[in-house]
């Protein structure tokens, strides 16, 4: 009785695993150059559209202040996709946060620092 139970007990985590945000997107090392946000991302290769959220903060010494939240749609064809979002950043520091949904789910998400 003890062995069907482990075996169960390991279905059932590793069925919890498959469906616990395992993600076919990913996102790389944000940058800024020339007025815009380069954002690349890593997909399966398979064409998805996918919308691409931007949240930018201001960072001044120990306090970070929102400036804007902005979005785009995409359609992603390859493995390696590079996402241009056109914006002015001001020289400074900035605490980038991108997040990616299809089908209205959350894919993906990081929070990025640039010195711009």
């Amino acid at each position: 009785m003890t062995g069907r139970l482990y075996l169960l007990i390991g279905f059932l985590l590793a069925l919890l695993l498959i469906a616990s945000g395992c993600t076919t997107l990913s996102i790389g090392d944000v940058s800024y150059s020339a007025g815009n946000l380069s954002i690349p991302i890593a997909g399966s290769g398979t064409p998805v559209n996918t919308g691409v959220q931007v949240r930018v903060y201001k960072l001044d010494e120990f306090e970070q202040h929102e400036l804007l939240t902005t979005g785009i749609t995409s359609t992603l064809k390859g493995t390696e996709n590079t996402v241009e979002i056109p914006l002015r950043l001001d020289p400074g520091r900035y605490k980038i946060y991108v997040y990616l949904t299809t089908n209205g789910q959350r894919e993906a998400a990081v929070i990025r620092d640039i010195t711009v």
